[in-house]
């Protein structure tokens, strides 16, 4: 087994120094030569179920309007909202300044160095923990996504289905070097590489759930709202003539009750706070 951890670390390594990308806002430091825990929050929020692509010019906008966690903590939530629209998942972007805001209640402003403390935040599961702990932290932790999964699923679990992530995680934990961030980063574009030349092996994991279709979901009405709501409040004829959904008043409903927007007498907002 060593002989095949070592061979398959070096087939990560060589693919990251060959085509590894390198230039990504994310992965630059600070010119102490650290990484800002709450700009790898927003990117690891971003990328949640979106292409690279499409997070960067956002990456960049938002980071533009908040740069830092005491900034978005302080905006009103539809200012945040606003600078999200295009990027889909609006929960990511309410998740986003609510853990802002607690991180400056209850840490000083900075993210907590640990995964017990960092799963208490809204909107942070294990692996995004993880990956805060990895980039940020440089710490030698043990996670998995989507990317990680196809990796050890192509050099690990050959002709297998139903592979459970406490497998893959044993792994993970195995070929873990001494340099975690960098190791990361590697894991994760050589997964993308995979995924466009050899497929999505994700669906051989017992984990796998496919995507429901966007297109005429309730996603889309709700992405919708927001986005016209971000120009101006409107009423519920005016949201109507734009949105030929009878799920509307129930969109509009959720959305309220979730607190995104608010509703003053027959006319719809942004919520402020």
């Amino acid at each position: 087994m060593n002989d095949k951890i070592s061979a398959f670390q070096s087939a990560v390594w060589s693919y990251y120094r060959e085509y590894g990308r390198h230039d990504l806002p994310w992965r630059q430091p600070e010119p102490d030569g650290s990484f800002d825990p709450y700009k790898i929050l927003v990117s690891e929020v971003m990328l949640q179920q979106t292409q690279v692509p499409r997070v960067i010019p956002k990456y960049d906008e938002f980071l533009k309007h908040f740069p830092t966690c005491a900034s978005l903590a302080a905006a009103p939530l539809g200012n945040v909202l606003r600078i999200w629209s295009g990027l889909g998942y609006n929960r990511r972007a309410k998740f986003l300044w609510e853990c802002a805001r607690q991180v400056e209640a209850e840490h000083g402003g900075r993210l907590p160095e640990t995964s017990a403390e960092l799963v208490k935040l809204p909107g942070i599961g294990p692996n995004t923990a993880g990956a805060v702990l990895a980039y940020a932290y440089n710490q030698p932790v043990v996670f998995i996504e989507t990317n990680i999964r196809t990796v050890f699923i192509h050099h690990f679990f050959t002709g297998q289905q139903n592979i459970t992530d406490r497998h893959i995680l044993d792994l993970v934990a195995q070929t873990l070097p001494d340099q975690p961030r960098q190791w990361y980063w590697s894991l994760m574009d050589y997964g993308t590489h995979l995924k466009q030349t050899v497929g999505n092996l994700n669906t051989l994991s017992k984990h796998y759930t496919k995507q429901s279709r966007f297109e005429g979901s309730r996603r889309q009405t709700r992405g919708q709202v927001l986005r016209l709501l971000s120009d101006r409040p409107l009423s519920l004829a005016e949201l109507a003539a734009h949105i030929a959904d009878p799920r509307l008043p129930g969109v509009l409903q959720d959305l309220t009750t979730e607190g995104f927007i608010a509703q003053n007498r027959t006319m719809y907002a942004l919520k402020a706070h």
